[in-house]
C-alpha cells in the first residue's frame, strides 16, 4: 500500500557526509496526491482522543502541522535552540558528532494532554527522544511517535521509551 509513497522518495548518496544515503522527501511533498496520502495514512495510525501533535523542526513541522489540521487537534513546534521568542523548556541530547538541543515554549502543553511526536524520519532516535522528554517535562502524556520513514538498521525506536508506540509508513 505504501509502495506508491516510497517511489516518491529520492536517494541522495553522500549527504550530509560521505557514506550516508539520504532519503529525500521533497519529491513526495511536491506530489499533491502523495503528500495528501502520507498525511492521511500516518494520521490514521494514531490513537483517538489526541490534544496536540508535537512537530520536530524542520520537516516534522510539515507533516505535523498538516496532520494536526487533518485531525482537528493542536500543533506545537519543537524547535532548535534560540528560535522561539518567549520562555522555553529545553532538552539537550547527544549526537554522534556532538550535541544539540530542542526547545518548546513553556506551557505549550498542559498536564494530561495526550500528544504524539511527529517527524519525517526516525534514525538513531536522539531527536525523537528529546521531543518526548520535552512533552513529558510539560506534563503531557506521550501516546505515540509517528514518522514517515524509519531507518530500522539504526534502531531509533529502541531509544524511545517502551510505553511510546512508534508508527511509521515506510521502513528501510
Amino acid at each position: 500500500m505504501n509502495a506508491d509513497l516510497a517511489r516518491l522518495l529520492r536517494d541522495v548518496p553522500d549527504f550530509p557526509k560521505p557514506g550516508i544515503l539520504f532519503k529525500d522527501i521533497t519529491p513526495l511533498l511536491r506530489d499533491p496526491a502523495g503528500f495528501r496520502a502520507s498525511v492521511e495514512r500516518l494520521s490514521a495510525l494514531l490513537p483517538a482522543g489526541l490534544d496536540a501533535l508535537v512537530g520536530v523542526e524542520a520537516r516534522g513541522f510539515i507533516f505535523g502541522a498538516a496532520m494536526a489540521a487533518h485531525l482537528g487537534v493542536g500543533f506545537v513546534p519543537a524547535r532548535k535552540k534560540a528560535k522561539l521568542p518567549a520562555a522555553v523548556d529545553r532538552v539537550t541530547y547527544a549526537l554522534e558528532y556532538g550535541e544539540d538541543c530542542l526547545e518548546m515554549h513553556r506551557e505549550s502543553l498542559r498536564a494530561g494532554d495526550r500528544v504524539v511526536v511527529v517527524d519525517d524520519v526516525i534514525a538513531t532516535g536522539g531527536t525523537a527522544q528529546a521531543a518526548v522528554d520535552l512533552a513529558r517535562m510539560q506534563g503531557a502524556t506521550v501516546v505515540g511517535a509517528a514518522f514517515v520513514i524509519e531507518l530500522a538498521f539504526l534502531n531509533g525506536r529502541g531509544r524511545l521509551p517502551a510505553d511510546v508506540p512508534v508508527h511509521t509508513l515506510l521502513t528501510f
